[in-house]
């Protein structure tokens, strides 16, 4: 039963490589590992979840070396799969190989397995807000390192605490100016669309429905993680309260006739 019109959407949180597609990737077992280290959007499922305890999560259940859920699944529309990293990659981090070549019936069970399966169970959660509140607010939740990956396309982008991805269609300007003064005034440095632009509406919504509306929020790593991909407890639930206070930011201003039944976790 949804409890609220908000929905955090988080593609990139998962650590898990199934057994029966080990046999694709060509790196070892540490190599392997390491690379879904790097590539993970580590913590994005345990502290969006904790910050917006209201909120229909979807969540995808494999790594993003699986299958990347927020890629176009038709490499023609994908700009990243000019790099070998469309929806299914064929490159690592470092723009080395990372798989073998696959052949086209492999690549279907992989989109039919786990990419139209998530988009469909997202899709659905998005008709049942709407069918309910006559609203859905979606958070794209992310997270990146301090410093470039070597596959990233801008490699000289500032790289604030807080990215919010925007789309002009479905982000009011109202709710990115409500959403940047508060972070600011946490004491984040925020930046719109930089070094990661956009935000993720399913296909049937998008540049159609203005009453789904989505703003991407992607945290540096940094401060809750160290550099060896551990996680310091502290900072990490002091981001989760602070994350926390968007909730009455955002609802009262844009559902107030849902506040009443939101909670919050402060």
């Amino acid at each position: 039963m949804l409890t609220s019109p908000l929905v955090t959407h988080i593609p990139h949180s998962s650590l898990e490589v199934p057994p029966n597609i080990r046999d694709q990737f060509v790196l070892n077992d540490d190599e392997l590992d390491l690379e879904i280290k790097k590539i993970t959007d580590h913590q994005t499922k345990e502290i969006f979840t904790a910050a917006f305890v209201t909120a229909t999560s979807v969540v995808s259940p494999v790594s993003r070396l699986v299958v990347d859920m927020e890629r176009f699944a038709d490499d023609d529309f994908e700009e990243m799969a000019k790099i070998g990293m469309g929806a299914i990659y064929r490159n690592g981090t470092a723009k080395q190989q990372l798989r073998r070549d696959l052949d086209s019936q492999e690549v279907e069970d992989l989109l039919d397995q786990y990419y139209w399966p998530h988009h469909r169970h997202f899709e659905q959660v998005v008709s049942e807000c709407l069918a309910h509140f006559d609203s859905c607010l979606i958070i794209d939740c992310h997270s990146y390192p301090k410093d470039p990956l070597p596959y990233e396309l801008h490699q000289t982008s500032p790289r604030p605490q807080i990215c919010l991805g925007t789309d002009s269609f479905h982000t009011p300007e109202a709710l990115i100016t409500a959403t940047k003064d508060h972070l600011i005034a946490m004491g984040y440095s925020v930046e719109l669309d930089t070094p990661f632009a956009g935000t993720i509406v399913p296909s049937s919504f998008y540049k159609k429905n203005p009453k789904v509306i989505s703003i991407m929020i992607e945290l540096r790593r940094d401060p809750y993680m160290d550099d060896h991909f551990n996680v310091v407890p502290a900072s990490r639930d002091k981001l989760v309260k602070n994350l926390a206070t968007l909730g009455p930011c955002i609802f009262d201003r844009f559902f107030p006739n849902q506040s009443e039944a939101i909670q919050y976790t402060l």
